[in-house]
């Protein structure tokens, strides 16, 4: 078991944070999703949100521990070679996943902020980033619901992007990301 990543595939480090990136991901906007089902107010409701708080945070501080490692470690060669556009999109792809797993939570965290509410993160209270203003609440939900929306598509696309290198580029972008099997 390699730890870290090699020239052909991603170590258990990597993986491991690909994947729990990916439930935390779904784990996020589960809660804001399910809220609805709730009525305003209620305890379940807020419950959800707060959820969605913390793990959004979660997120954020995990992407730190993934760029490091990222930039510390090889990127495993695609096997046969890409074309180059698919390269390229491939950077494009990441790098617009990685600003949304930075500056989302922080939308989020400047949102809070704004309406002069407490910043909870398992257990702790987490300082304001800005003073409370409605107007500002107001323009960072916006911004931060369309961020919400276009991070649906960007996974979305990422996992269409690993079905087709695997089904039918028949490369092995996706089995570098996968767990090892014994044979």
């Amino acid at each position: 078991m390699n730890w870290l990543n090699t020239q052909n595939r991603y170590g258990t480090l990597s993986i491991a944070l690909h994947w729990l990136m990916l439930l935390l991901f779904i784990a996020v906007y589960a809660c804001i999703e399910l809220r609805e089902f709730f009525p305003k107010g209620s305890e379940p409701r807020e419950a959800m949100k707060t959820w969605h708080f913390m793990l959004g945070l979660s997120v954020f501080t995990l992407v730190w521990l993934r760029l490091l490692l990222r930039l510390l470690s090889f990127t495993p060669r695609i096997e046969p070679e890409p074309p180059k556009w698919q390269h390229v999109s491939a950077k494009l792809m990441h790098g617009a996943l990685y600003v949304l797993m930075i500056f989302m939570p922080l939308l989020g965290w400047l949102m809070l902020s704004a309406k002069g509410k407490l910043i909870p993160f398992f257990g702790l209270q987490l300082p304001a980033l800005i003073g409370e203003s409605k107007a500002a609440a107001e323009l960072i939900k916006e911004v931060h619901e369309i961020g919400g929306t276009a991070g649906y598509i960007l996974i979305g696309l990422h996992a269409a992007a690993a079905l087709f290198h695997h089904y039918v580029a028949k490369d092995n972008t996706l089995s570098r990301m996968l767990p090892k099997r014994n044979s």
